[in-house]
C-alpha cells in the first residue's frame, strides 16, 4: 500500500468521524439523537450481570465500530438529500440512520427491566430512568434497584398422577428449600420435568401441565413454592392419569414417491433407529433417530409419523426414508501460487455414497497440478509436476470387534481407511509418498465432545532422484552441511498411532491431540536383535523408520459471552520429541510459525526458530521450523454493516528446537530468554460472512522482533514501522481460532 493511498484513506477515514460527530444535521426541530445507552446497578448489587439486562433496552444508540466511532452514521451522513441519485441510495443503505429519542421506548424499557430483575428473585426491584442532554445528543441510564433477593423457605409437590408422582419420588436434582428464588429456575425445572416425562413414555405430555404456586412471607424476604402437575385433560372431561405409551411397532417404507425400495440394510435401518418396539415412547430417542439418519450420506431425509392404536397405550412408528442418487462425478479446477509460481491444478472425484447399501461411502480422487518454477539456475528443467490418486471409505458406525450394541447405539461414529499414492517432480528432486490409514471419529449423543483415534497412520516417503546440483551445493557441501535438510531428502518410513479429543460449546473451545510413532518398530528391532546401519539406526525394508512423540493443545475462548461484539483470546501450545531411532523430526512433523493463523505480522514459515534469522534463500521453509511452538492472539471482532465484520488482534508467538541444531543458532529453547523469543505483532482485519463460509483479509505489522542483527529499530518495529520490512497481508477462508 503507497504512502498516497493510506492517506486517502485516511482523509476518507476522518470525513466519516466528521460527518457521524456532526449533530445537527438529519435531527428534526424538537428531537433529540440518542448517543449513548446505559444499564448500572445501585453499588452494592455487583453479582447482576447489567450487560446481559441490557438485551430488554428497546433502543440503542448508533452502531460504534470497535465501540468507539459511529462511522456507519457518517456513512448515512455522507450521502445528499437527492434520493434520485444511485450513489445518495447507496450510502443511505449501507449507512445507518440517526437514533431518535422515544420516550415511549423508554418507559416500555423500565418496565421490561423491572419485570426481568423480578424473574431473577428481587420482587421489589425498581427502575429509574435518567437523561443527560448536550447539544441535541442524548445520553440515557437505566439505574437499577433491585432490592433484597427471595429465597425458598418451603418446596412442596403437587402431583396429580399417582404413577409420575412414583417416577418422581427420587427425583431430587431440581429446586430445594432455602435456595435463591428465580423464575427462570422454575421454568428450567419445568422443562427438565417435562423432558424426563417425555423421554419416559408420555408421548402426549407437555411443560403446560406444570405449574408453580408462589405465595412471599409478609415482613422477610420468603417465598412458599408449591410444585403442580395437573391431571390430563380430554374434552373438557378431567382424567386422573397420564397415559405412558409403549412403541409396539416399527416399519420403514420409501418416502420417494418414485421409487418405493429403500435402498439400505434392514439392519442399518434398525441400528440407526434409537426407539425400540416393546419399550416406552422416548422423545430424545426420536431426536436421536433423527440425528442417526441425517448423518448417513445415502439419506436425502427422514419423515417420522406416530399413530396411536385405538383405546390403548400403543404407538405405532412410520419411518419414511428417500435416500440419494448413489454416485456423483465431480470436476474442481484451481490456481496455485507457491512462492510467487504461478501454476494449475485440477482434480477428478468419483463417489458412492451407499456402497454396501449401509451408507458406506467410497470414493477416489485423481489430481493433478503444474507449476513453472523461476529463478533456478543449474537444474535440467524449470516445471513442478504432481500427480496423485487418494482412495477412502467410510463407514457410518464402529467397525471394532468386542463392542456392545448400547455402546453403538449411544455414539454418532465413524470408521475410515485412506490409502494414498502422490507423485512430485521438481527440477531439484523426485519425490514419491504412499501412505494407508484406519481411523475412528465418534462423538456422544447430545454432548459437546468429540474423540478421533488413527489406530494405524502408515507413511513411506523415499526419493527416487534427486539433482547433482542439489546434492553439490545443499546435501554433500561441507560449507553448507544441514542435517536437518539431509534428513528431508531421504528415504523414510513412519509408523505412527494418535488419539484426540475435542470440546466445544459455542464459548469455549479446546482441542488436544497425541501421536507417537516408532515404538512398535524400536520394540521388534530390540527383541529380534536387529543390526543397525552407519549411522546407528534400525531399518525396516533398508529404510530407516522416525521415531516421535508429539502432543498438541488448543484452547479459545470468547471473553465476551453476553455481548454482540466478541473478544476472543487463543492458545497454542505444541511439543515434540525426537528420540531412539531419529534426532530429527520428519519435516511433516515440525511446527512453523507466522501466517494467516499464527502471528501475522510475519508471513507463513518465515518466523524462528527462536532469534533465528533465515540467510538461505530458497530454502528457508526447512530451517525457519522447530519442534516446540507457542501462539497467543487477542482479537476483538465486531460487525460493521450488511455482511462486513472487522477485527483488531495482537498475536505473540514463535518456534524453537529442543535440540541445539547448528544450522539454526539462537533457535533451541531455554526457559529463560522465553520472553525476548516471542515475537509480537498487531493489526486489523476484514471478514466477508457468507455465512456458509467466512472470507478473512488481515493486515498485520510486526510489533517485537527477536530475529535482529543490529538494527535495534528493527527489534521494536512498533517504534519504528516501516510498511517495506514490516507489513504482512493474509488472505484466508474461515477464522483463524
Amino acid at each position: 500500500m503507497s504512502r498516497h493511498q493510506i492517506g486517502l484513506l485516511a482523509i476518507v477515514s476522518l470525513l466519516m468521524l466528521f460527518c457521524a460527530c456532526s449533530t445537527s444535521r438529519d435531527i428534526p426541530e424538537g428531537e433529540v439523537m440518542l448517543d449513548r445507552v446505559s444499564v448500572v446497578a445501585d453499588g452494592k448489587y455487583k453479582d447482576i450481570n447489567t450487560s446481559q439486562l441490557k438485551s430488554y433496552v428497546r433502543q440503542k444508540g448508533n452502531t460504534r465500530w470497535f465501540s468507539l466511532a459511529k462511522i456507519p452514521l457518517g456513512i448515512y451522513r455522507m450521502a445528499g438529500d437527492d434520493s434520485t441519485r444511485w450513489i445518495n441510495r447507496t450510502l443511505h443503505s449501507i449507512g445507518e440512520a440517526p437514533v431518535l429519542f422515544d420516550s415511549l421506548q423508554a418507559r416500555k424499557s423500565c418496565e421490561e427491566l423491572q419485570l426481568a430483575l423480578r424473574n431473577l428473585g428481587y420482587l421489589d426491584a425498581q427502575v429509574e430512568l435518567f437523561t443527560t442532554l448536550k447539544r441535541k445528543k442524548l445520553d440515557v441510564y437505566y439505574v437499577l434497584h433491585p432490592g433484597s433477593h427471595y429465597y425458598i423457605r418451603n418446596l412442596t409437590y403437587d402431583i396429580q398422577d399417582s404413577v409420575i408422582a412414583g417416577l418422581l419420588r427420587y427425583d431430587k436434582r431440581g429446586l430445594h428449600e432455602s435456595m435463591q428464588f428465580n423464575v427462570n429456575a422454575l421454568n428450567e425445572e419445568r422443562s427438565r420435568l417435562t423432558s424426563f416425562l417425555q423421554n419416559n413414555g408420555y408421548y402426549r405430555f407437555h411443560k403446560e401441565f406444570i405449574t408453580f404456586l408462589a405465595d412471599s412471607i409478609q415482613d422477610s424476604h420468603q417465598v412458599d413454592l408449591t410444585l403442580r402437575l395437573n391431571p390430563y385433560r380430554t374434552s373438557n372431561i378431567m382424567d386422573t392419569l397420564h397415559t405412558r405409551y409403549t412403541v409396539r411397532r416399527i416399519s420403514y417404507a420409501s418416502g420417494d414417491p418414485q421409487d418405493s425400495v429403500i435402498h439400505l440394510r434392514d439392519r442399518v435401518l434398525r441400528e440407526n433407529t434409537m426407539l425400540i418396539e416393546g419399550q416406552p415412547y422416548s422423545a430424545e430417542g426420536l431426536q436421536n433417530t433423527y440425528n442417526h439418519f441425517g448423518r448417513l450420506g445415502a439419506v436425502r431425509y427422514t419423515n417420522i409419523n406416530f399413530q396411536t392404536a385405538p383405546d390403548s397405550a400403543l404407538l405405532d412408528m412410520d419411518v419414511q426414508v428417500q435416500t440419494n442418487k448413489p454416485s456423483t462425478l465431480s470436476f474442481q479446477p484451481e490456481g496455485t501460487n507457491t512462492a510467487g509460481d504461478l501454476g494449475a491444478a485440477a482434480s477428478l472425484t468419483y463417489q458412492n455414497q451407499n456402497l454396501f447399501r449401509g451408507s458406506e461411502t467410497f470414493s477416489v480422487q485423481l489430481r493433478g497440478a503444474y507449476e513453472a518454477i523461476r529463478g533456478l539456475e543449474g537444474y535440467r528443467n524449470q516445471d513442478f509436476v504432481e500427480y496423485s490418486v487418494e482412495s477412502r471409505l467410510t463407514f457410518p458406525r464402529f467397525i471394532m470387534p468386542f463392542l456392545s450394541r448400547e455402546m453403538r447405539r449411544r455414539t454418532i461414529a465413524t470408521s475410515e481407511v485412506s490409502l494414498l499414492f502422490d507423485t512430485q517432480n521438481r527440477p531439484e528432486f523426485h519425490r514419491r509418498v504412499l501412505s494407508a490409514g484406519w481411523r475412528y471419529r465418534w462423538k456422544p449423543q447430545s454432548r459437546f465432545d468429540q474423540y478421533q483415534f488413527d489406530l494405524l497412520d502408515l507413511n513411506y516417503i523415499f526419493m527416487p532422484w534427486v539433482s547433482e546440483t542439489f546434492k553439490k551445493e545443499y546435501l554433500q557441501d561441507n560449507s553448507n552441511y544441514n542435517v536437518i535438510l539431509r534428513y528431508n531428502y531421504e528415504d523414510l518410513f513412519i509408523m505412527k498411532t494418535g488419539f484426540g479429543y475435542s470440546y466445544n460449546n459455542g464459548h469455549v473451545a479446546i482441542k488436544t491431540n497425541v501421536e507417537t510413532a516408532g515404538n512398535l518398530l524400536n520394540l521388534g528391532s530390540a527383541l529380534f536383535h536387529a543390526e543397525k546401519d552407519g549411522e546407528g539406526h534400525y531399518n525396516v525394508f533398508n529404510i530407516a523408520y522416525a521415531q516421535y512423540v508429539k502432543g498438541d493443545v488448543d484452547f479459545t475462548c470468547n471473553l465476551l459471552p453476553n455481548y454482540q461484539d466478541q473478544l476472543v483470546f487463543h492458545c497454542g501450545l505444541g511439543i515434540a520429541y525426537p528420540y531412539g531411532n531419529s534426532t530429527v523430526l520428519p519435516f511433516e512433523k515440525r511446527y512453523f510459525s507466522g501466517g494467516a493463523n499464527s502471528v501475522r505480522g510475519w508471513s507463513v514459515r518465515s518466523l524462528g526458530p527462536g532469534r533465528y534469522k533465515g540467510r538461505d534463500g530458497n530454502i528457508n521453509f526447512i530451517t525457519q521450523t522447530g519442534d516446540m511452538k507457542l501462539d497467543l492472539n487477542l482479537e476483538y471482532r465486531t460487525h460493521l454493516f450488511w455482511k462486513f465484520g472487522g477485527a483488531v488482534f495482537v498475536d505473540a508467538g514463535n518456534i524453537w528446537t529442543i535440540r541445539d541444531y547448528e544450522q539454526q543458532p539462537g533457535g533451541q529453547f531455554k526457559l529463560q530468554n522465553i520472553l525476548s523469543d516471542l515475537a509480537v505483532s498487531y493489526g486489523l482485519g476484514l471478514r466477508l460472512n457468507f455465512d456458509y463460509f467466512i472470507m478473512r483479509f488481515d493486515l498485520g505489522m510486526k510489533a517485537v522482533n527477536p530475529a535482529y542483527e543490529t538494527e535495534e529499530e528493527e527489534h521494536y518495529a512498533i517504534i519504528h514501522p516501516r510498511l517495506s520490512r514490516d507489513f504482512a497481508f493474509h488472505f484466508a477462508v474461515g477464522l483463524p481460532f
